[in-house]
C-alpha cells in the first residue's frame, strides 16, 4: 500500500454450490460483488454482498495475506473460489 486511497478491486461473480461463508456464519449466494481492499502490513480484506443488497458482509478468513504477486492475484484466486464453490486458502 502505496499513500493515498488503498487499492480496492470489485467484480462480480455467480456462488458456487455451497454458496460463500461469512465470519457472520451467514452463506451468501446467487451473483455476489466481491470487494478485495488492500490493508496494511501485506494483507487484505475481502468483502461481498448478494446482488440487489446494500450489506457487505467479511469473507471468513478474511483478511488474507497478499502474495507476492500482488492483490491483484489474490482478487483473482477469491473470485474465483467462490465462483467454484469453495474458500480462498490463505
Amino acid at each position: 500500500m502505496s499513500g493515498g486511497e488503498p487499492t480496492r478491486l470489485v467484480d462480480e461473480v455467480t456462488a458456487g454450490p455451497s454458496g460463500a461463508m461469512t465470519r457472520e456464519g451467514v452463506i451468501l449466494t446467487g451473483t455476489l460483488t466481491v470487494a478485495t481492499t488492500e490493508l496494511p502490513a501485506k494483507r487484505a480484506q475481502v468483502t461481498l454482498r448478494e446482488a440487489g443488497s446494500s450489506e457487505w458482509h467479511t469473507l471468513a478468513g478474511s483478511p488474507f495475506p497478499v502474495p507476492p504477486e500482488g492483490i491483484g492475484a489474490l482478487h483473482t484466486i477469491v473470485v474465483a473460489a467462490i465462483g467454484a464453490g469453495s474458500r480462498p486458502s490463505g
